[in-house]
């Protein structure tokens, strides 16, 4: 019996918010050996951001990430092609009836983020920390990347107990606490080891500081920003 005809496992995630968004996550899974696939989010109609074998990756319309394929985007539903077959995963779905067989080769891991601005000229995009799905929104002006502090518990930061260092924001002095976040993944690119802040107050997105931008080598035109991992 082939993967694709094996029972499809059923199961549950609880919805989730992010960029302002309410999330909710659908599981598309073949039997022991195959891919496991979700559907966590979006940016418009733009990106996608699934969990792939239980790993956060953004992919961009028309990409394909680990040899999952977006075709579309569109009311709430992200239309994938996974070894020469579509599939249909949709927000708020507890469960999806079909499965799919694992892609023969992974990707090689890629050197280059790709962005685009969105309202208002920011750069925002999904990505994740040490794992767990954040929202970040690039800073060029901040020194490192800074979090609020309920994105800190939401990805299991122990923040509590750091160094608490002075920063200055546009509303004046405040204390924060300095930390090191182990891994930090945009799109296919993955740092580690960057240092960060967790603020005392709530935040939209994490904010990506040059502690995780001074790793690359930063081009922009006009709406595009790519960043270009140093050698």
């Amino acid at each position: 019996m082939t993967d694709a005809a094996r029972p499809v496992r059923r199961a549950r995630l609880a919805g989730v918010a992010l960029a302002a968004c309410a999330l909710a996550a659908c599981v598309l899974a073949a039997a022991a050996g195959a891919q496991t696939v979700g559907f966590s989010g979006s940016i418009g109609e733009r990106a996608a951001l699934l969990v792939i074998d239980g790993q956060p990756r953004t992919v961009a319309v028309g990409a394909t990430v680990q040899g999952v394929r977006l075709v579309a985007l569109r009311g709430g539903e992200a239309e994938i092609e996974i070894d020469g077959r579509r599939e249909r995963l949709r927000l708020g779905t507890a469960a999806v009836a079909a499965a799919v067989a694992a892609a023969g080769t992974a990707t090689a891991s890629a050197q280059e983020i790709v962005l685009t601005a969105g309202p208002g000229g920011h750069f925002t995009t999904l990505g994740s920390v040490n794992g767990r799905p954040v929202s970040f929104m690039v800073d060029t002006g901040a020194t490192v990347i800074a979090l609020g502090t309920s994105q800190a518990d939401a990805i299991g930061l122990n923040w509590r107990a750091a160094p608490t260092i002075a920063t200055q924001t546009a509303n004046g002095p405040v204390a924060a606490r300095a930390v090191t976040l182990d891994r930090v993944r945009v799109g296919e690119v993955e740092v580690t080891q960057v240092p960060a802040i967790v603020l005392p107050v709530t935040l939209p997105h994490a904010l990506l500081g040059n502690s995780f931008l001074q790793r690359f080598q930063l081009k922009r035109t006009n709406d595009v920003m790519r960043l270009e991992l140093r050698r």
